[in-house]
Formats: C-alpha cells, structure tokens, sequence
C-alpha cells in the first residue's frame, strides 16, 4: 500500500476476497480511498445455501470494516454471470433479484456509502456505481480506442468509474517496435469476447514486452488526465499474482499484469504512473531493464523520460539534446522525447528534472548498442555472481554462433540445480522460477548453496539445443 501511495495513487480496489486487517489500516493511515469487494467473482447465482452464505459474508464486511474511513464503495461483486456454477446460474433475472436483495443489505447496514458492481450489464441499474469491462489494447481492440469506449460510457452511466485495464509484462523483455495489432485487430472493438479464443487480441499475439505496457498505460492516463468529465480508472493489478489457469504463461502460473513484479519490485509501467501522479519529483529513462540494443548504424531511436517534472533535459554522451517542458496534453511520455542516435558500445544517457521550486532530480543509463544484428540462436550459455545475501545467482544467455546475444529469443529455458545447493524456485518472480521464457535471450535464477562446501553443479535446457552444464566454485 505503501508503494502504490509512492506512485501517487488515491484509490485502490480490492480484490474478490476478505482482505487482512492490516490492509484497511494502511489506507486509513496513508489516505487511500477504498472500493471493497464481496467475494462474489463468476460462477452465477447458486442455491440457498449459495444465498444465505453471500449475504453472511455481506454483513459481516460491513460491520467488520465499517469504522474505516477509507472505505468510499462496498462492490456486491464481479463478472457475476461469467462461467455459471449452478444450473441456469447467469439467469438475469433470477440474478437480478438477489442482487437487489444484497443492494438493499448494503444500504440498511450503511446508509452514507455506495455500492458498486463491476461487468454485470444486466444489474447496471441496481447499484449506484457501476464499471463496466473495457480492456482496450488487451483483450480487445487498440488502446487507442479507449476515448471512444468511455465517452459512450459516459453518457450510458450517470456513475460510471473504469475498473481494470492493462495487460501482461514480462520483465527485461523490450522490443524497438511493440506489436500493436493495428491494421491487423479490429481497432474499433473494446469489449473483450466472452470466448477469447475465437477472437484476435494483443494478450494473444502481442509480444508482452515492457515497452508495449509503457504505451498502453500512457495512452490510457493520458486520455483519462485529460479528460475532465471522467472520474477515473483503477488499473488490474498492481502485483504479479499466482493463478491455476495460466501454465503456459512466461513465468508459468503467473498472471503478470502488475506493475511490479511480484517481489514488489517496480516494472517500467509503475514509473508512467508515477509520471502523471506522484508528488515527489523523480526522472526515469525507459529503461533500466534495457540495456543491451541493436540497430543500423545512424538510425535514431526515441527515448522516453518519464517524470513529474515541469522541465528535463536530456544527455547523450556528455551532450545536450536539450530541455523540454512537460506538457500533460502531449503523447508519448508527456513530450519528454528525444531522438537519440546510438554510438557503437557504451552510451550514457542522463535526464535531469527541474521543477517550479527549482529543485532538481536526474537518472542515468548506460546501454550497449551494437550495428551488428544477431543471427538465430544456436546455443546457451550460462554463467553466475555471487550476490550480496550469499546466493549465485546463474544467468543462460542465447547466442548465435558469432557469439552474439540473441535479442529476439523469447523461448522457454528450464534450470536445475543438481548438486551443492538448490534454486529458489516457484516464487513466480524473474529469478524466481526454474521455467521461465527468456526476455531478450536472457533469463536467470538465484540459487542457495548447502552447507556442503561442495562446487554448485547447474544445467539450463530448453526445446531447441543440448542442455548446458555449469560449475560454480564455492567460497
């Protein structure tokens, strides 16, 4: 809650289960408003016992968390007619007159607040806040029709408020041209499809780089800073998070929305809302997750400051590629752009912020660029450090047989540690995860050593060379 604040966030949506009690406090304390949630998230309408145990669990939310002052919204629930439990379970009227029932619960037991229901068409008008689901970019469509969608909204709404947009990033994964899916999905569209297979979206052709998210995310605040009719949106979700039902995602059974890792650790997008909410002045250079590049020779790439500061300038190589004003009307980064024309080896970039007191911040970068584009992968290679907890933390690169780090390969690499200590493993996290798809032919994990003295035995595998063996000495 604490880092969410930092980002300057003012409102924080809980998910579809009791929170700890900690939870509320830390919102009291930091003055994070709250929507709470009623664990009622798919699965239809269910049978008495269903009811009676919904409106159990109703009553004792709000007479548990009532004295919190953080507490704005009591949400009745979530996609609540998606993949019904019961027979004739997403029956909308059967549906409707229990969620009338809870509704009125809701306001008996707290008169002052209002309730809210978050992709349930149906019962729009029963609650007094409503979000309807609009995944732009994601799920459906191109982020760049999100204006169109909450103007419609809008007007259809007299509460409306935009619960959960985003989509999956996977950390140190970029791309110098993000897949978009324009002119090859259907920009018009907002609404995800209930089947999602049998539509095109970017969650499924998309790259899941860090860029592709800093995009997205920019355009939407940009859009929703701008627009002075709109009350705001809520991001999904601010972590990485376990889940049953995505073994074949790039860290497996990790839903990776968030915008920090699931350490807590921030990704790139945690930064652009930094950009248009926080308080304390900061500059980031997109980004620090990229620092190995390649490109022709004499071809500029724009580089990306995010920061809250009226002016940046901006240094490349000890030069001046000069100052600009912050302009929140402007996309990409709020104007703060600049076209950067790579020397072969070490670049250092450098941003400084200046605000209205006159206080000043700066970031710097150091990125490897090289002319030379790598060829396919042939094989990996592996090597370690030793961290400052004690650990090694063992890293399988992807290269060509010039010796290249392949910066395209975006497989799947599988380490095992098979003497002198063990992997620290199914923590969901980039070094966490014994399976996990490489980010720019790259991907690495920590590993404990045992007591035994004896040299750390590793191996790294994957679908598409002979496995590589590695031996760490112990010290």
């Amino acid at each position: 809650m604490k880092s969410i604040k930092e980002m300057g966030a003012n409102f924080v949506r809980l998910a579809h289960y009791p929170q700890d009690p900690e939870v509320y406090k830390a919102c009291d304390e930091l003055g994070l408003l709250v929507w709470d949630e009623l664990p009622w998230c798919r699965g239809g309408i269910g049978n008495e016992v269903w009811k009676m145990n919904a409106k159990n669990m109703l009553t004792e939310i709000i007479n548990q968390n009532y004295n919190h002052p953080s507490i704005i919204i009591w949400s009745l629930g979530n996609e609540i007619n998606w993949l019904p439990d019961f027979p004739d379970g997403d029956n909308p009227e059967k549906t409707n007159t229990f969620l009338t029932e809870l509704n009125d619960i809701a306001h008996k037991l707290d008169p002052t607040r209002k309730t809210a229901i978050r992709k349930y068409y149906e019962g729009s008008h029963i609650v007094d806040v409503f979000s309807p689901s609009i995944w732009s970019g994601w799920y459906s469509g191109s982020y760049k029709s999100y204006q169109k969608a909450i103007d419609v909204y809008k007007k259809e709404y007299s509460h409306f408020i935009h619960a959960e947009y985003g989509g999956d990033s996977h950390v140190g994964r970029h791309s110098e041209n993000p897949i978009t899916g324009e002119n090859v999905i259907k920009a018009e569209g907002w609404e995800e499809a209930i089947v999602q297979t049998k539509v095109a979206n970017i969650a499924q052709i998309g790259d899941w780089s860090e860029n592709y998210i800093v995009d997205l995310f920019d355009w939407h605040l940009h859009i929703s800073e701008n627009d002075p009719t709109f009350v705001g949106n809520i991001q999904w979700a601010f972590k990485d998070f376990a889940t049953p039902l995505r073994p074949e995602d790039d860290i497996p059974y990790m839903n990776q929305k968030g915008l920090t890792d699931r350490n807590g650790i921030p990704k790139d997008a945690y930064y652009v809302f930094k950009s248009y909410w926080a308080k304390e002045p900061f500059a980031y250079i997109e980004s620090h997750t990229w620092t190995e590049r390649q490109g022709p020779e004499n071809t500029p790439r724009t580089i990306s400051v995010f920061s809250n500061c009226e002016k940046v300038t901006f240094f490349h190589n000890g030069k001046s590629l000069g100052e600009k004003q912050r302009n929140i009307a402007l996309y990409p980064a709020n104007g703060l752009t600049w076209d950067v024309n790579f020397t072969k080896g070490e670049n250092i970039l450098v941003a400084v912020g200046k605000t209205k007191e006159g206080k000043t911040v700066s970031d710097t970068l150091k990125v490897n660029y090289r002319f030379k584009k790598n060829e396919a992968a042939t094989s990996l290679q592996l090597s370690f450090e030793k961290l400052k907890n004690g650990n090694y933390l063992v890293t399988a690169m992807a290269i060509d047989n010039n010796n290249l780090r392949c910066l395209d390969y975006e497989e799947s690499v599988y380490f095992q540690c098979i003497k002198g200590g063990k992997t620290l493993r199914n923590q969901g996290t980039p070094t966490g995860s014994e399976s996990i798809k490489m980010a720019n032919g790259k991907a690495s994990i920590e590993v404990i050593p045992d007591d035994s003295n004896t040299p750390i035995e590793m191996t790294a595998l994957n679908q598409s060379f002979k496995g590589e063996y590695l031996k760490i000495p112990v010290n």
